[in-house]
């Protein structure tokens, strides 16, 4: 079957993961509060079309520097639990599952950097995932992007050398995204669909009478309310 494809944030979860993992790191003393601050302003620049990517990585993994990139690794479960899971939309794990039972293969893409995808994306049970990936200098991030980042045209690049590595194909492919930043891949799919989406991206979508879906509501901080298998435990994924 086609594949179904999933931005992270502000689609499938009610936040923006990067910004959780800023008050996260605030919270263990990994950094001070002005570095939130500065942190929104940063995504305020990413709202507006406006932010540096590099100039951002390299401000988000500062606080970072002295741990292994083991000792984040350590760090994630916690973060996922703590402030991922109780902002998770019902609907969006409803849709992941009805695309799992139709055959579809989910991929999630997403201009966060890979080791919070990857962690969120476990706890969805999704495998497959394309991010913005870290060069690493003795187990340790560097600060740098290594090749080219999921972010705008680069999701479109980073996908195409995927489907050639997994012998995929868009035919058929849907992409839910909220956010302007992911015209270029909403553009190359045959089933765009915009969830959550920022006003530019709506005005667009109304236009080209592209299918939005309007997601509201979260899990409680209840884990018996999460009902997806873990990755790690699936034989089939289902919701």
């Amino acid at each position: 079957m086609a594949l179904a494809i999933f931005d992270l944030d502000e689609t499938l979860v009610a936040c923006d993961s990067c910004s959780e993992f800023s008050k996260f790191m605030v919270a263990q003393g990994l950094a001070g509060p002005a570095f939130d601050v500065r942190h929104r302003q940063m995504m305020a620049l990413y709202g507006s079309q406006q932010l540096v990517l590099s100039d951002y990585i390299r401000f988000f993994l500062a606080p970072l520097s002295a741990l292994s990139c083991s000792d984040i690794q350590d760090l994630l479960p916690g973060f996922v639990e703590q402030y991922i899971v109780p902002k998770i939309y019902p609907q969006a794990l409803q849709t992941l599952g009805e695309m799992r039972a139709q055959g579809h293969r989910v991929l999630i893409v997403s201009a966060t950097a890979e080791f919070i995808v990857r962690a969120i994306a476990t706890k969805l049970g999704v495998e497959d995932v394309l991010a913005i990936e870290l060069a690493v200098e003795k187990n340790h991030y560097s600060g740098e992007i290594k090749g080219v980042p999921t972010f705008r045209e680069g999701k479109v690049i980073r996908l195409q050398r995927w489907l050639s590595e997994q012998n995929e194909t868009m035919d058929g492919a849907y992409f839910y995204s909220d956010s302007i930043n992911d015209l270029p891949l909403l553009e190359q799919v045959d089933y765009p669909v915009v969830a959550n989406a920022d006003l530019q991206l709506q005005r667009i979508a109304e236009k080209r009478q592209w299918p939005a879906v309007n997601w509201a509501g979260t899990y409680p901080e209840n884990e018996q309310a999460f009902c997806v298998t873990p990755l790690e435990s699936q034989e089939t994924t289902h919701v």
